[in-house]
């Protein structure tokens, strides 16, 4: 039998002491927030800037702030809907232009209008404020009793390469909204305000550009200008007549609207698959994200003379194909020579025209994509390719119709203290969790232009990614949503 002897307070000090530890959280199956109690217990952390002397001594003397904010947590416990968490992702997979268990879903499509509405929807239904761009960045926001300081936001993408898997992206969208759903049943109340962004186009499957969304948010001033006069797509649209049909861009050409100023959110935290095996080996659930690696792309287009298969003899070929060919080993072939296992190289396009199997290849058309954690070794990758490209051409005889570099962008850090706080959560629920570098880039790369990042890894399978076989089990996604409340939270009340 458990007795318990009440002492009353005797000063408003020791009632505000009595009246916190009382604020307690069942830690079966929730999310324990107790730690950021901290944040709101000392009244000089909410009160400590630009504050009048006379308040100050006021407020030291009764031991709380004289206008003291909204309690931040109440006694209800934070919980997870993983099972209505996982319903939302299968769901949204429906929205796919080739059958399950892949997903295709490509920008301002059909499917990707209807998974946008979807989305909006559930927005909505959570109480958040509901806002899109000129390009279909959608943001949805949870205000904060003090709206007038930059917003934490997370958020990710739902767009999805053809035949690819129903979580890239779609965990740290849907993970998003129901980490507010989770906060806001708990009566956790933020200080600054909450916002989910849905990223237009990280993939670049459309239009060949990738965190098209996220970079135009970054203020890419370039890329404005390539989409509004030169941008098409595969069937030569436009990329603005292609918004148009998507409800986008309307009344404006000048997509400058989109850009943000440095430092517009307070905080970006990005929740994501790894789409890589580490954690899932390691049996570790929660990576935290220190950097994200360089990405680059480049673009070679050959052309030769073609030619009938049998009738043209060997000495005489301008062999486009072979050319291509030749340069994808090269491009192994610079890549290892780099001497590290960070710097990786592939090409994921090579086109051959005319595509028959009797005919010489008269033109050939390579993607390739480097990317290494140290921007100089990539970019002497990068030159190695140029120089092999001459090189190919100069030996077989084919024309070097192009050499573009699509994009050569640097790396990117994670902000110290979103580490901290991602560490800090991790820690409260008693979740492993492992220190990494994104080997492959996120919307989370350009967000860190104008906002302190951070990012949260959780395991799949095998890490697959990219295919239908892309997995992530429903716990740990649950894990990775809790962390990601945590921090939101957290990172809401500095």
């Amino acid at each position: 039998m458990l007795i318990t002897v009440k002492k009353t307070p005797t000063t408003r000090k020791e009632k505000r002491e009595k009246k916190m530890m009382s604020l307690g959280f069942s830690c079966s199956n929730s999310l324990p927030l107790v730690f950021l109690f901290c944040l709101c217990s000392t009244p000089s952390i909410l009160t400590q800037h630009n504050e009048d002397p006379t308040t100050r001594t006021m407020q030291d003397f009764s031991g709380y702030p004289v206008d003291e904010p909204p309690h931040p947590f109440t006694s209800n416990p934070l919980l997870v809907d993983a099972q209505t968490l996982q319903k939302q992702v299968d769901e949204l997979s429906t929205f796919s232009d080739t059958p399950a268990p892949s997903v295709t879903r490509i920008l301002y499509t059909e499917k990707d209008v209807l998974a946008r509405r979807y989305i909006k929807n559930l927005m909505g239904l959570a109480g958040l404020s509901v806002r899109e761009d000129a390009v279909g960045n959608i943001f949805g926001r949870w205000d904060g009793y003090e709206p007038e300081l930059a917003a934490v936001a997370t958020g990710s993408h739902i767009d999805a390469i053809p035949y690819s898997g129903k979580y890239d992206g779609v965990v740290g969208v849907l993970g998003a909204i129901e980490a507010i759903n989770a906060l806001k049943r708990s009566g956790f109340k933020p200080k600054r305000s909450l916002e989910i962004i849905l990223f237009t186009s990280e993939e670049p499957t459309r239009f060949g550009i990738s965190c098209l969304g996220s970079r135009l948010l970054a203020g890419d001033v370039a890329l404005a200008q390539a989409l509004r006069k030169t941008t098409v797509d595969g069937q030569n649209i436009s990329f603005l007549d292609a918004a148009r049909s998507a409800g986008y861009a309307r009344d404006e050409d000048d997509l400058s609207s989109v850009f943000l100023k440095k430092n517009s959110y307070f905080a970006f935290v990005e929740l994501h698959i790894e789409q890589g095996p580490i954690l899932e080996e390691e049996g570790v659930s929660i990576g935290i994200v220190t950097a994200i690696a360089a990405p680059a792309s480049i673009k070679v287009d050959f052309e030769g003379n073609g030619g009938h298969a049998g009738a043209v003899l060997m000495p005489h070929r301008n062999d486009a194909g072979l050319a291509a060919a030749e340069l994808a080993l090269a491009v192994e072939k610079h890549v290892l020579e780099s001497g590290s296992v960070d710097t990786v190289g592939t090409v994921g396009i090579l086109d051959l025209h005319p595509g028959a199997i009797n005919s010489i290849p008269s033109k050939s058309h390579l993607e390739i994509d480097t990317r290494d954690i140290d921007e100089k070794r990539r970019n002497i990758v990068i030159e190695k390719i140029h120089q092999s490209v001459i090189s190919i051409a100069r030996k077989r005889k084919v024309t070097l119709s192009e050499f573009k570099i699509i994009n050569q962008d640097p790396p990117a850090l994670s902000e110290k203290s979103i580490i901290e706080a991602m560490e800090a959560a991790s820690t409260e629920l008693n979740l492993t969790q492992k220190f990494m570098i994104s080997r492959a880039y996120h919307d989370s790369l350009f967000m860190a232009r104008i906002s302190p990042m951070g990012m949260i890894f959780i395991p799949c399978y095998k890490g697959y990614s990219h295919k239908p076989e892309e997995y992530a089990s429903t716990e740990d996604i649950a894990n990775g949503v809790k962390v990601l409340a945590l921090t939101l939270a957290k990172s809401s009340l500095r």
